[in-house]
């Protein structure tokens, strides 16, 4: 009988799930790809927020039937996806009805698997990156970005487990957003290396670079089914192998499918994308602070210039940039110019836009600070309606919620959360109340609405329950609320919002 190496716990079941010490899963691997016949295979590396959806998506492929195994490490952290995707349970918890029916779909045709084993890869005639690629920032409690740095270490190795165990004439799809230049220099070589070493054929295998734009939420399975792709291959063989591959499991009639030059043009579009997306936030954090100054309302100053056709883009104020892409994307980009390409300079503006977006939760905790008018929150109640970064979605990573809700303990609150999307804050390793009630049983000083989620959108029943306390101050941290709920607030409440200086 074997012993466990550790337990990895089901946030969304508290169930506990037990890790054998020999991690050896080839059996149930090939009963399952068995019980698939002759059908292709698909395997996903990764089961992240984009890893395990887009698991679904191939597995409900539109001009294909795929044998879909999802492969991630055994660690405590991620061994319950894999056991979750095998019981029954989804490990993403969104606002979008397509991940459950996806889900089901698969469930009934049987053709999901979840694995910790790299065998699978031996068995893939594609196998998709969709593995984490972080930046290792250096910032201090306030936000304040001192250095950073990309290491490829973990990408590295994720890519040599795929060579060690690869087919010769394998496609390997990279969608993991990565510095411009690294499936040129980084991965093409280690696959190489790695085919050499077995004695395998280097002149067969094909590499694609396809990045991802999925939006967790409501619309989380068409972002990446029924949405625009640019692809690139490291040669033509691979680029055709790509389009092929994506025209399976992409609706290319109505999205079409923008071919690039290499993989450099598409691993540059993605981070140019992001980058200036982020400066964009960027700029509407000075205009925030412009417009609480002069009194003026900064979202219909907003909504007016989006009439005009060119500036519909222009974004609106809020209490951060979070989420995985648009916190350190700008920041792959400038690496990879000055570490990839020996450039003596980064990318200046688009650095110095990822400093700004890192200080917001500051400027609206010091907004709400001097609002209130306290030197500290010591002996107060508040509660933060959302910690995730983004709406309708049970997102953590890189949450702007999350330094707000710091710099709340430090300044001594009581903080009580509420998110209908998570139950477990995983950076925070702390339980959120997913009962919008029970939280309101408190007798509470101040309420923050820091994620756009549509339970807090023209809510009667948030309405109900904010009525339901002694004064409070509100602070809408991201404009959810309608000036109809505004004016009838403030006859008992104080609210303020984020951007706004009319409001007193």
């Amino acid at each position: 009988m074997n012993s466990t190496i550790l337990t990895s716990i089901n946030p969304l079941t508290n169930e506990t799930y037990e890790m054998p010490a020999i991690l050896d899963d080839r059996k149930a691997i090939d009963d399952f790809l068995k019980k698939n016949g002759s059908k292709p295979v698909v395997v996903v590396q990764g089961l992240g927020f984009v890893g395990a959806v887009m698991s679904l998506v191939c597995a409900n492929a539109l001009t294909e039937d795929y044998a879909v195994i999802g492969i991630d490490l055994a660690r405590e952290d991620t061994y319950w996806k894999i056991k979750s995707i095998n019981k029954g349970t989804f490990p993403i918890v969104a606002s979008d009805p397509k991940i459950e029916e996806f889900y089901q779909i698969a469930r009934a045709k049987n053709n999901l698997y979840a694995t910790y084993d790299p065998y699978a890869y031996s068995q893939a005639d594609v196998v998709i990156v969709d593995i984490n690629l972080d930046v290792a920032k250096e910032s201090n409690f306030y936000g304040d970005l001192d250095g950073y740095d990309v290491n490829l270490t973990a990408f590295r190795k994720a890519i040599q487990a795929i060579g060690n165990n690869c087919k010769e004439d394998v496609l390997v799809l990279v969608e993991t957003t990565v510095p411009p230049g690294t499936c040129q220099k980084v991965v093409y070589p280690i696959i190489k290396e790695c085919l050499e070493q077995r004695g395998l054929n280097t002149d067969k295998f094909k590499l694609g670079h396809s990045y991802e734009r999925v939006m967790p939420g409501p619309n989380y399975i068409d972002s990446i089914q029924n949405f625009y792709r640019v692809f690139s291959g490291i040669d033509k063989r691979s680029a055709v192998a790509t389009e092929t591959f994506l025209r399976t499991i992409i609706s290319t009639e109505k999205y079409p499918l923008t071919e690039l030059g290499n993989t450099n043009a598409t691993e540059m579009a993605k981070v140019l994308e992001n980058s200036y997306r982020a400066m964009n936030i960027a700029f509407a954090v000075e205009w925030s602070r412009f417009a609480e100054e002069a009194g003026v309302n900064l979202y219909e100053v907003v909504r007016a210039i989006r009439m005009r056709p060119t500036h519909k883009n222009l974004m609106l104020p809020g209490i951060g940039v979070g989420g995985y892409c648009l916190t350190k994307d700008p920041l792959l980009a400038s690496w990879s110019k000055q570490s990839l390409f020996d450039s003596k300079n980064g990318l200046g503006q688009s650095e110095q836009g990822v400093k700004i977006n890192d200080k917001m939760p500051l400027y609206a905790y010091q907004f709400m600070k001097q609002e209130v008018g306290v030197d500290d929150f010591k002996g107060k109640k508040v509660l933060l309606l959302g910690v995730s970064y983004r709406s309708n979605v049970g997102d953590t990573r890189y949450s702007p919620v999350e330094p707000f809700y710091n710099y709340l303990l430090d300044d001594n609150a009581e903080v009580f959360l509420h998110d209908p999307y998570v139950r477990h804050w995983e950076e925070k390793e702390i339980e959120v109340e997913e009962n919008i009630t029970q939280v309101f049983k408190e007798k509470l000083d101040i309420v923050a609405i820091t994620t756009g989620h549509v339970e807090y959108k023209d809510s009667h029943k948030l309405m109900n329950l904010l009525f339901s306390q002694d004064k409070l101050f509100i602070l809408d941290t991201i404009g959810i609320l309608t000036e109809e709920e505004i004016t009838k607030l403030s006859e008992k409440h104080i609210v303020r919002v984020v951007g706004r200086g009319d409001i007193k």
